[in-house]
């Protein structure tokens, strides 16, 4: 049996994610207790087309535990090439995109678009299976396209036909986005009516909140995404008991990812460059943890906090901070190795940033 399908039973997946999965914040989740994780969506054209930045997509670093990548595309031809592609590069699964929702990739007939086509998953799933040597291929699917267009039965099934061996189910439309709560009774459904083990995603934001997700739905899994963004050490939680990292931890998590950063991209003005981007941009979802609340209770994903809980700290206050002044200066300190200095910090200014949709 595949390393992927020994390991699924009960794990928490990191997801693939748009720029989210770059390789080393796979790292930094691989120290903190991830065990499966997947590659930003690589479009299967694209590579065949040879363009370097697209192969960057498929690399995995030295030690990773259980590495899939996930491919985009509309052509079987192109989709077996590359699924056969990556398995000569040491990818330990496939995983074919039919969830992202992004307007780019769906006005292409990509992504999401695929699921208001059933048959054409399964062709495609076909196409990848017949191409790959051992790996096992997946798919990851939404509920459908909007809601009077709910498909996802039909979907998990034409994947299951195609000879698929496992499926993960976010559950919500195309049209919802991120904006609705996860249906899990919906991947339940889901669970119940293929013969595949099925990955559940959707709304997780803390440890504890795993595994009665996993055993109401019936699934083998579940995925995280945006939680593995805000709270990278979740994984260690999901081995455990809530984790409270306070404000000196976080700043070591993130100093860690740009030693990680560094060693991938380089140290000279390049290389930092692309690590001060990419800090900034992780900093963004950094902020918004907010750990449990004083009375017990935990925040949900989709709920955002009314008010900001009470720092203890002056550094706290500056970590939780979603202006662009606040991110700016603390992207700047990290990436090169500065002192964090809440006294100095500038004031509250710039525009709060709207968090970026990073499923792929």
């Amino acid at each position: 049996m595949s390393s992927f399908l020994q390991s699924l039973h009960g794990a928490l997946v990191m997801g693939p994610m748009t720029k989210g999965s770059n390789l080393p914040y796979r790292r930094l989740c691989v120290e903190l207790g991830a065990r499966i994780t997947v590659s930003e969506m690589t479009v299967a054209r694209r590579l065949k087309q040879r363009r370097q930045g697209e192969f960057a997509l498929v690399r995995r670093f030295e030690g990773e535990p259980c590495f899939g990548v996930q491919l985009a595309g509309t052509n079987a031809e192109e989709l077996g090439w590359a699924a056969a592609l990556v398995e000569a590069r040491g990818a330990d699964f496939v995983d074919l995109n039919c969830g992202c929702p992004i307007d780019h990739f769906t006005h292409k007939g990509l992504g999401a678009s695929l699921g208001r086509q059933p048959s054409r998953q399964r062709r495609l799933v076909e196409a990848m299976k017949k191409a790959v040597g051992h790996i096992p291929i997946s798919a990851k699917i939404r509920l459908g396209w909007n809601d009077h267009a709910r498909n996802v039965i039909d979907q998990a099934r034409a994947i299951a036909d195609g000879g698929a061996d496992a499926l993960t189910v976010h559950g919500r439309t195309r049209s919802a986005r991120y904006r609705a709560a996860a249906d899990w009774e919906a991947i339940a459904a889901v669970a119940a009516a293929v013969p595949i083990p099925v990955i559940g995603n959707g709304d997780v934001l803390f440890g504890h909140e795993v595994e009665p997700l996993r055993t109401r739905s019936g699934c083998a899994a579940v995925m995280t995404a945006r939680a593995a963004l805000i709270r990278p050490w979740i994984f260690r939680e999901h081995a455990g008991t809530y984790l409270d990292v306070q404000a000196d931890h976080r700043v070591e998590v993130g100093r860690r990812y740009v030693t990680l950063a560094r060693e991938h991209w380089g140290e000279d003005d390049h290389g930092l460059a692309r690590v001060r981007q990419f800090t900034r941009w992780h900093l963004d979802f950094w902020c918004r943890d907010v750990g449990r609340r004083e009375d017990g209770s935990f925040p949900s994903m989709q709920l955002r906090e009314a008010e900001p809980p009470h720092p203890r700290s002056a550094l706290e206050m500056l970590l939780n901070r979603a202006d662009g002044a606040a991110l700016d200066y603390l992207a700047d300190c990290l990436t090169y190795k500065r002192e964090i200095r809440p006294d100095e910090a500038p004031a509250p200014g710039g525009e709060v940033t709207q968090t970026a949709e990073v499923e792929g």
